[in-house]
Order: C-alpha cells, then structure tokens, then sequence
C-alpha cells in the first residue's frame, strides 16, 4: 500500500477518526527560481550543473548576493529547502578567486558535520580544483591534524571543537586566522539556552584572535523556522545580520493529522496512554510498507516503543534490525551506523528523541509519528520536515498525551497552523558562563588593561578578580594566564555541568565495555543503582554507580519492566531585587537558590504501565543558582478555603502555571521550573515561583516579570473550559481532588479581578 492508499484508509477507519480533532491537507508549493549570478566563476556554475542545478532558488540568491557584497547573512527557510548551497557556493566562489582563503564551517554535532562535509566534498570533486575540504573533530585522526592546519580550505567542525582544539592552539592555525573569510553557523535554532550562551562567547574568543592576526570575517548563519532569527545571529556573532526568510523551495503535499486518544475516565479526565496509540499507528505504518520516523520526548518512552515495535518485525532468526533506536546518550559510531541505515534504506521506522531533529539527511522518509507535542512550534514543524524531504507526499500524525500543553494544541489546531515560531534565547553575559570563557580568552592571548571582552563593562572588575584568585597575572599592564589547570577542559558547551558519565557493561567478566554515556543532570533519575537503562531495546541493570568516577556499571537482563525516578525539588531566595503588585498578588523578582534529589524510583510494566514498586535511590543533592519570578497571594486564604482544599488548589495553579507559560514564553517546557508553597519560609504567603531552568538564568523569568495577568487569565479560562467536574491532566492535574478544581477557579477569579 502507498502513502496516498493509507491516507484514503485512514479517513475510512472510524475508530481512527473519532480520535482525530484536526486534519489538515497541506497543498504542494510551487519553487520560485532565479538564475545565476554574473560574478558566479564560471566552475562552480559548472559543478552546480553537473548535480542538476541550473538555477537557485530565490532565497539562495539574494543569500549569495548580500554575501557577494560583504554583509553577514542569516538564512530562515523550513528544512530540505537547500540551505547548504547559500554557504557553500560563497565560499567556494571566493577560494577560486583568492586561493590563501580560508572559511571555518560550524555545525552543532558531529553527525551534521559528517553529512554536510560529503555534500561539500561532491561540489568540490566536480569542480576539479585543489580545494581542500576537511572534517577537524575527535574523530580526526593525529597524523592528519597536521595536514589540515596547514593546507585546510574549509575546515568543517562543531563549536566543542573550536572551543577546545582550535581556538586554544591558534599559534598552529596561522594560515587559517590570518586568511579567514567566512564562518558558516548552520543550524543555529539549536543553539539557545546554555548552548547558544556559551556559543556566542566561542565566537567572541574567535573574533578576538582573528582580530590579533589581521582578519575580519562574514558570518553565513542558516536556521529552521523561528521567531527571531535576526536577533539571535546577532547575539551569537556580535554582528549586525541581513535576513533571508523568503523561501523559494519546492515542497510537496502534506498530511497533517492532529491525533487525541480517547478518554478512558471521564470523572478523572484521564486519556489512553499517548505511547500505547503511537505504537498501534506505527505498527499500522509498517506492516503498509510505509518508512516511518517516531519521535518521543523521552529516552525511556523511545527505548519502550523500539522494543515494542522490535517485537512485531523479528524474522525466523529473531532479528529486528528494521526497526531502530537514535537518542542522545548512544554511542558515535552506533549513531552513525543507523543513518547510513536509514540512508541506504535498510530501516523501515526509527524512533528518536529530538536528536535526529536537525537536517542530518536520513532519506526518503513518508510518514512521521510525534508521540506527545514536543513543546515547542519550531520544533514541532523541524520534526514534521524530517517525512517527505525530497519533495514528496508526506503524512504527520501528533499524538497528544493528557498533559495541559498536548490538550491546548489539541483543541485550537490553528494555534500550531497560524502561530509564529517561538523565540531562541541566549544570554551570552550570564556571569558564570562569561567567566568561563575569559578564563579561555586570556589563556589563548593575554588581555590588555582597559580591554574589553566583546564590549562587556565588567571585563576589568571580572580581570581584577581573577588576579586575586591566583589566576591571572597583571605585568605591566597586561593581565597573563598563570594557572596550571588547561581552562577549556572544564567546560562543557551544551550544559552548565560539566563532564558525561560513561556507561560500562559488565555482563561478560572477560570484557567490560562503554555501551553509552550521559549527561550528569540525567543520571540521577536515569542511572541510579537498580535503574533498568535501556539501548536500542536492549535492558540493562544498573548494578553501581561511581559518582565520583563518573561512571555506572551494567548488567544485561531481561525484564518486562521500566523504571521511573521521582525527582523533588526546593526553592530557597537569595535575593529579592524588585516587588510591584499585580492584581490581587504583589510580584516579585530576584536570584534563587534550587536543589534537586533523586529520592525513589518506580517499576513499571513495559505494555500495561502498571505500577510493580519502589525503591530508595542514594545520591547526592545538585544545586543550582538562578534568577526567578514569584508570585505572592493574600495572607488569610488558607482560612477563607480550609487547609486542604486551599492545598489542592496550589497544586492546580503551579501545574497550570507550568504548562502554560512556555506557550507565551515561546520556550521549552525544559527551560522553566515552576513550584509553589501553600506558606512559604521566606514571604510567609502563599506563594507561586517560576525559575529559569539553568544556572544564572536566561531572562525567562525577567520576561514573565514583565508581563501583567496574562499567565493567570489564561490558567482560568483553561480550567473553565475543561469539562471534569474535580480535575484532569487536561487542567490543573490528577493531584487535584474534591472542591480543588472549584476553588482554584474561585481564587483565579479574585486574584485577576
């Protein structure tokens, strides 16, 4: 059966239909060209035509043209519209032109550095010159180090690299930062949050060590489809951006299917489980021949649905190598070795986190599955991109799962049709991360009394300080790295903890070996002792945990179940920098300190999700500090509503809060924290928090400060409109019991009038 044949049999299935709340037919898009341009050598026009190009696209030529003229660029146009041409044709026409050129390609993972590199390396195999095109990362061996600092044209990397390779080796890369023209950013939606902080503080120590040998780069940037794509280029490169966002690609016919399991008690407004409805549509997709990407917003959820799916494709010899695994945590070479999978066609469905959301071209995909909405529009329509990338008749299917946000998508399908893109934010001055990198500065070139970091007013306070910690050295008026320790070592790019765990598996005493690793915010909920740890299906125990060492020791086994930690949080405020009320609450703004504790963990079956147990987890406290917004409510509500229904409704509201807020925030449901104190140690009111989810904070909780009541307005009228009687996961969660639900609706009403 064909993708087209499946989509009439679907609208034929009513107990498909009587789940589906919105159905959208997406038309195809007609391509918009415009010819080559005269300055064009006349080589590149040759190997482009060669590949079937003979013409660009629109927005590929005024990227091109505003490159041509010696602007920075950043480049807005959806996935497979053919980005990689509006950085590769600039590049290439210039190191025809002037041979020293030198051009730096950023990708953010090694996967997208190896895929766009063999599209460089074709356009420079038809061209027939001797421009020379390498991939500079871990994988990189030794002897060809060498040959690459010297004679590189392109020297394609990620920015953990440049940070930790390159940039602090320099006196190796002379020919490189005397003769730099272009630094590519592709993708750059990936890099908000810590990511893009610490990015942009990486280009900023690129910019100063250009500036020392006698370069002044152009920035090409490329990005998916987001709000403000202008803005963000600009706080990552320093520079001021022409945007390109109208896009002249070709795009065909799309599905668009909003998918909502049915509700299985009414009272509690509890829906079938969002994984069991995945599985049961992808198990359709399959058995029709369809190839299918299934994208799910855990780890765990996406090791359950591969075993699951596994299970139904097994042949007589019982493997099951059509249906895979890909997250983040699996090791480079078993990652790379499914894309080529996925690529030669070898795969029928592989089921991933967000990791394969970025343009790695995986093939020809017809069918995705979204199991839960991912949080986010722009991520949203990147993971819908990744079926139909050649132009074909692609088919989507979101799933939603009971929580607020997945039931919000649900009943206004136009909010994901019509909305804009959420916003990327970064804050490149957060003071932990800036420190960090003018530690990385100053060992890379001594700092000058009275310069400044990237124009930051701090550099001296921040230099002086460094002085009296025995880190720097001031001789006459130059401040000198005297630190033994190598700076860029501690630091990790994508985290503001540093260091992964490495995961050993011990089933075999003759041959322990690293089956995968993990991020040490992750560990504790995932890698605790008793954890069953999960690999492209495959269970493992977690038999001990060296926490110190960074590493957890497993055991292969063979279970029918998961394991799921709980994870409690405390809030304590450090410093209460602004109040101003607000309907009948005062807010309040300021730097909180936040602890977390993995304290249990639950065994659940793998197909029915029932609860098998428990069982104590040991670990460590993690502690962080961050900036947050704080609500404070009327003294003497406790008593108006009685202690336990006033505790329910504080339950209800920091759960709508939660979900909510990331909806006008334009942000990851990841990047906040909300929780609440029916009596708080330090206002002594009831009190409502919102924190932003990283170290130093990245402005979130300064924007919701600055908003009025539109969080609160919002919580009411979501809870009105939900049809249980005491409370659902659709509005103010399960914990909500008995006159909650009507008393928070009560107290909502109160407070924004």
């Amino acid at each position: 059966m064909n993708l087209a044949q499946f989509v009439q049999s679907l609208k034929r299935d009513e107990n498909f239909m009587v789940n589906v709340e919105c159905w959208r037919d997406l038309p195809a898009r007609e391509a918009r060209y415009a010819d080559f341009p005269e300055y064009l050598d006349k080589r590149v026009a040759l190997a482009l035509q060669k590949r079937g190009v003979t013409k660009l696209y629109i927005h590929q030529r005024k990227a091109v043209d505003l490159a041509w003229e010696g602007k920075n660029v950043v480049v807005v146009t959806p996935t497979a519209s053919g980005k990689t041409l509006c950085y590769n044709i600039p590049v290439l026409n210039q190191i025809l032109s002037d041979p020293s050129s030198r051009a730096i390609y950023l990708f953010p993972t090694k996967a997208l550095s190896s895929d766009q590199v063999s599209e460089l390396y074709s356009m420079v195999e038809s061209i027939g010159e001797d421009i020379k095109a390498f991939t500079y990362d871990g994988d990189t061996p030794s002897a060809a180090r060498t040959a690459i600092r010297q004679a590189g044209h392109v020297v394609v990397t990620n920015p953990d690299m440049l940070h930790a390779g390159i940039l602090p080796h320099h006196t190796k890369w002379v020919k490189l930062f005397e003769n730099l023209k272009y630094v590519v950013i592709d993708e750059i939606h990936a890099y908000r949050g810590v990511f893009g902080s610490n990015l942009a503080n990486v280009i900023r120590r690129l910019k100063r060590i250009c500036a020392f040998y006698g370069s002044n780069p152009r920035f090409i940037c490329c990005s998916a489809t987001i709000a403000n794509p202008g803005q963000l280029a600009r706080a990552l490169t320093g520079e001021e951006m022409s945007l390109v966002d109208e896009n002249g690609a070709a795009a065909g016919e799309r599905h668009v299917i909003l998918y909502n399991p049915p509700v299985v008690n009414r009272q509690l407004g509890i829906r079938a489980n969002c994984v069991d409805h995945t599985f049961d549509i992808t198990r359709k997709l399959i058995k029709n021949g369809i190839q299918t990407i299934v994208f799910s917003r855990s780890r765990v959820q996406v090791e359950v649905l591969v075993r699951r799916l596994k299970d139904i494709v097994k042949d007589p010899l019982g493997e099951a190598g059509r249906v895979r695994g890909y997250r983040g945590g699996y090791l480079p070479s078993q990652r790379r070795d499914i894309e080529r999978s996925l690529r030669r066609g070898e795969v029928d469905c592989v089921v991933s986190t967000n990791a394969l959301e970025l343009g790695i071209d995986i093939g020809q995909l017809e069918a995705c599955v979204i199991c839960g909405y991912p949080g986010t529009i722009a991520s949203t329509w990147q993971q819908a991109g990744r079926a139909g990338r050649r132009n074909s008749r692609s088919l989507i299917i979101i799933v939603g799962s009971s929580a607020p946000l997945d039931q919000y998508i649900m009943a206004h399908g136009d909010f994901l049709f019509d909305r804009s893109p959420e916003r990327a934010y970064i804050n490149a001055d957060n003071l932990y991360i800036l420190l960090n990198h003018l530690k990385c500065a100053a060992y890379e070139l001594p700092f000058d009394a009275g310069e400044s970091f990237a124009g930051n007013e701090s550099t001296g306070e921040l230099l002086e300080y460094l002085t009296e910690e025995n880190i720097l050295r001031r001789v006459d008026g130059r401040f000198y790295w005297m630190a033994e320790e190598f700076p860029q070592a501690g630091i990790n790019l994508r985290s503001a903890i540093d260091q992964n765990f490495v995961i050993i598996d011990i089933s075999r005493a003759d041959r322990h070996r690293v089956i995968g690793e993990m991020d040490r915010f992750t560990v504790p909920m995932l890698l605790h002792e008793n954890a069953i740890y999960m690999s492209e299906g495959k269970q493992y125990q977690v038999e001990k945990l060296d926490f110190d060492g960074k590493k957890a020791y497993v055991r292969a086994v063979d279970v029918d179940y998961y394991t799921d930690a709980n994870l409690v949080m405390n809030l304590k405020v450090l410093y209460d920098s602004e109040e101003k009320p607000m309907g009948g609450m005062v807010k309040h703004r300021g730097d909180v300190l936040v602890s977390t504790m993995t304290t249990l963990f639950k065994k659940m079956k793998l197909d029915t999700q029932e609860n098998l147990g428990w069982g104590q987890v040991t670990l460590p406290e993690v502690e962080m500090h961050t900036s947050a917004c704080w609500w404070t409510l009327p003294e003497g509500m406790e008593e108006e509503y009685g202690r336990d229904e006033f505790q329910s409704a504080m339950v209800g509201l920091g759960y709508a809060i939660r979900h909510i807020a990331p909806v006008y925030l334009m942000c990851a449901p990841g990047d906040i924290h909300v929780s609440y104190h029916s009596r708080d140690p330090f206002t002594r009111k009831p009190t409502i928090y919102l924190n932003d989810a990283v170290p130093g904070g990245l402005g979130l909780s300064d924007k919701v400060y600055e908003m009025d009541l539109t969080l609160f307005r919002e919580a009411l009228d979501s809870i009105k409109r939900c049809k249980c009687r005491d409370g659902c996961p659709g509005c103010v969660g399960a914990a909500v019991t008995g006159e909650g639900k009507r008393a928070l609706i009560d107290i909502l009403t109160k407070l924004i009038a």
